[in-house]
């Protein structure tokens, strides 16, 4: 299962996450969005989620900090107590043995940040 973590700020467009996702590596194969429980409610997200045609993966904040990743944020890793929302949201979400793909890119307006990983999903 190939999973897109995203992070992103409450202010987020969608283009922004196109965006991200883009330079992640792309659409294609995406099974699922992740990202972070409070932000799940996003217009933005379930606007991408759609488009995509792909559920929405809530992942609590509690799990993201027990999760290392590649890249690393300053201000993630002290407001998640991970390096990268993208990166951890993918890892969580994809299941078993999952694996990043693509580490963390971000959007050229810096308010969208996406990730890919594979696993076995659930």
């Amino acid at each position: 299962m190939r999973v897109a973590g995203l992070g992103f700020r409450r202010d987020v467009t969608l283009a922004s996450l196109r965006e991200a996702l883009v330079a992640a590596g792309g659409r294609e194969g995406i099974a699922a969005v992740a990202t972070v429980s409070d932000k799940v409610e996003s217009d933005a997200l379930k606007l991408l989620a759609r488009e995509l045609g792909v559920p929405i993966k809530s992942v609590p904040a509690e799990v993201l900090a027990g999760i290392a990743t590649l890249t690393k944020s300053e201000f993630v890793k002290a407001r998640f107590g991970t390096g990268s929302v993208a990166e951890a949201a993918a890892l969580a979400a994809a299941g078993r043995h999952a694996r990043l793909i693509s580490t963390r890119t971000v959007s050229q307006d810096r308010t969208a940040t996406a990730a890919i990983a594979e696993g076995e999903g659930e």
